[in-house]
């Protein structure tokens, strides 16, 4: 369990591992436990009275396929069966296969008299393949996963990402290295909208702004940030995604927030302490008139809640996905992202290309070792074609020491230009 006050600007938490609140009764230690937490937290300030507790709002999210149902047998064959498959290529030096499940129940109550509680069960399978050839060394990667249960299993799926994954290092061992320099990108649906979350994402959660260090998006509500094609939404309201939530780990009922809508900057992710500074600050005071827009996240009662984002996306465009590739004559078609990293001071990024296509003349070929540099509001601008299609990729986001789950999604677009890296 975890305490807060918020004191105007002044945030006191602390955290102690006492049992589920809302169970029937507490132990004389973990009475005690709270009281001097509740001491410490209080001391020397003065509170008006809270109002009247009303009863716990109840949210489950549902799952078709329970994990619980399944024995660890049967997840252990699950495994073996991926395991088998990915196997199978000549070169394979490590294979390594992650299963992960979650239930999670949540409660929380406040002093406005408002209480939830809310049941979550998170699945997540992720695949690893490395192969080798002399020594070289290639890797691929795939995960599959969100708050969802075995039917996310269904058809196959572990074995098919098992075998795409194998061959897909398998190739890179054969592929040359990637061109360098300044060309146009085509980033597919496939790729997954790590780029959007990454580049742009954190620069528009609340606390960077209030704090100075969003200079991109800081004052700029209501101008163009983006070329005209290009809207971003965060939306935790999406059913089985990885971010999702009926309510956010204060208690405030999940948003879909559009954040730049036709290249225009329209909101910010905020909490209820965000929402609060906002109201000080006259370009943001309409915004925040209501309060938090549902975005306040932690990892665990050990954490207090700060801005962060859910399932971060482009919105599918008008341009025909096929089209945009073929237009692509010299440049790089990017078919999956890896990691990356991002200052997200000013935006500038560098991100790996887990798979990529070297395009010469209309013709493609596949190539290794390829990174994206450039600059998140920069290539908001750039992007020229958006399309109908979208894709996404499943993660758990890191700020501040903790972690959330999250997707992000993209549909294929086409950038003018940006700088490729290479080996």
């Amino acid at each position: 369990m975890g305490l807060r006050i918020l004191n105007g600007p002044e945030t006191r938490y602390a955290h102690t591992n006492v049992r589920y609140p809302f169970g029937p009764s507490f132990s004389e230690r973990e009475r005690q436990e709270m009281s001097r937490l509740e001491k410490q937290l209080t001391e020397k300030l003065k509170f008006k009275k809270p109002r009247p507790l009303a009863p716990p709002a109840v949210w489950i999210h549902p799952v078709l396929d329970p994990p619980s149902a399944h024995s660890l047998p049967e997840k252990i064959r699950l495994l073996r069966n991926a395991y088998d498959v990915a196997g199978r290529g000549r070169f394979i030096r490590q294979i390594s296969l992650d299963y992960l499940e979650r239930w999670k129940k949540i409660g929380g109550l406040n002093s406005l008299g408002q209480s939830f509680i809310e049941e979550r069960t998170y699945l997540v399978f992720r695949i690893i393949v490395t192969v080798g050839k002399g020594g070289d060394l290639q890797t691929a990667y795939e995960a599959l996963g969100g708050l969802a249960g075995f039917e996310i299993f269904k058809g196959g799926a572990l074995e098919k990402m098992a075998r795409l994954v194998s061959n897909r290092a398998h190739q890179k061992l054969e592929a040359p290295r990637a061109p360098v320099g300044e060309m146009p990108v085509v980033i597919a649906a496939s790729a997954g909208g790590t780029l959007i979350h990454e580049a742009v994402g954190h620069s528009l959660e609340a606390d960077a702004v209030l704090e100075g260090t969003s200079p991109a998006y800081a004052g700029k509500l209501g101008r163009m940030v983006a070329n005209e094609k290009l809207t971003v939404l965060d939306d935790p309201t999406l059913p089985s995604a990885r971010g999702s939530f009926y309510l956010d780990d204060e208690g405030h009922p999940s948003e879909r927030t559009v954040l730049i809508e036709k290249g225009v900057l329209k909101n910010y992710l905020f909490d209820r302490k965000s929402a609060l500074s906002a109201r000080n600050e006259p370009d943001l005071r309409g915004l925040v008139e209501r309060g938090s827009n549902g975005h306040g996240r932690r990892e665990s009662y050990e954490h207090p809640p700060i801005p962060r984002m859910s399932n971060t996306f482009v919105a599918p465009g008008r341009d025909d996905p096929r089209e945009i590739v073929a237009s692509l004559k010299n440049g790089l078609l990017v078919t999956k992202m890896g990691g990356g990293q991002v200052n997200t001071a000013n935006g500038d990024f560098v991100f790996d290309v887990e798979e990529g296509y070297a395009v010469k003349n209309g013709k493609k070929r596949l190539v290794r070792g390829a990174t994206l540099l450039g600059n998140g509001p920069e290539v908001l601008k750039t992007i020229d074609k958006v399309g109908s299609d979208i894709g996404w990729a499943i993660g758990t986001c890191g700020k501040e020491g903790q972690g959330v789950p999250v997707s992000d999604g993209l549909p294929t677009v086409h950038i003018k230009k940006l700088v490729i890296g290479g080996q």
